[in-house]
């Protein structure tokens, strides 16, 4: 379910990738009716059972989500590598947001799976 407050935040945000935010947001929030959103280290955050990914606003040259523990999920497209166990998925169009879509959501459906089972 969408939050109020990620929608205020959201429309009050100057970002050249806003409109690719909310493409994202909209991916991830199709995923599953039981995945939340919160505004929380600086930006929109999804959770279910656990912090799944935040946006990072503080990025200007692209759409980028910090999955938070990257390192349990499936190297899929969507996903490159980070430090301290976290992946990140960067969109730099809406074009690549499309290629991209379907890894995304099932990234989104495997994180769901694994807190499913613990």
């Amino acid at each position: 379910m969408s939050s109020k407050k990620v929608d205020d935040f959201l429309s009050g945000l100057t970002h050249p990738f806003k409109e690719e935010m909310q493409t994202i947001r909209k991916i991830i929030m199709e995923v599953d009716t039981a995945i939340t959103e919160e505004v929380k280290w600086g930006g929109p955050s999804f959770y279910y059972k656990g912090d799944i990914a935040t946006f990072s606003p503080r990025i200007k040259d692209q759409a980028v989500l910090v999955f938070h523990r990257g390192e349990m999920l499936s190297g899929r497209t969507a996903l490159e590598p980070a430090p301290k166990g976290k992946a990140y998925a960067k969109f730099s169009n809406m074009a690549e947001i499309e290629a991209k879509s379907e890894d995304l959501r099932a990234v989104i459906k495997e994180w769901i799976q694994l807190m499913d089972e613990t």
